[in-house]
């Protein structure tokens, strides 16, 4: 058996410490509950911010983007002018991207012809060491 760490306790005292925790048990969880009250208002407010300013800065973008729709409806009618008047540019450019496009074929054609011709071997001049017919 082990030693007792606490002296034994008298009626007295036990009486004592009893009603001192039935008295201390109430206050505590009263106090408990009214911090996890405070607390999750402090949670709920900041909460409640944060949103309102993820809110305002999605009404800020929106504007900003309305009024780019805005602008870009008004110019609408002078960029159809310049379309119109341009179309001879756009035949010009079709032909230079074309002949781009037909060199960038034609040099994929010429490097792999040339990186296949490598990739062979070129055939000895030297007889066969091996005899090539199969015996019977």
């Amino acid at each position: 058996m082990g030693r007792r760490t606490e002296p034994q306790l008298t009626s007295r005292e036990r009486l004592n410490r009893g009603l001192h925790y039935t008295a201390v048990g109430p206050v505590d969880i009263t106090r408990g509950v009214v911090g996890v009250s405070v607390h999750s208002a402090e949670s709920a407010a900041g909460a409640i911010r944060r949103r309102a300013r993820e809110a305002r800065a999605v009404k800020d973008e929106l504007a900003k983007e309305a009024e780019a729709v805005r602008q870009a409806v008004a110019e609408l009618p002078q960029v159809l002018a310049d379309a119109r008047k341009s179309k001879h540019r756009r035949r010009r450019r079709f032909f230079v991207f074309g002949l781009l496009g037909l060199a960038v074929v034609a040099g994929g054609a010429v490097a792999f012809s040339i990186a296949r011709r490598s990739a062979t071997p070129e055939p000895s001049a030297l007889p066969p060491s091996v005899d090539v017919a199969p015996k019977i």
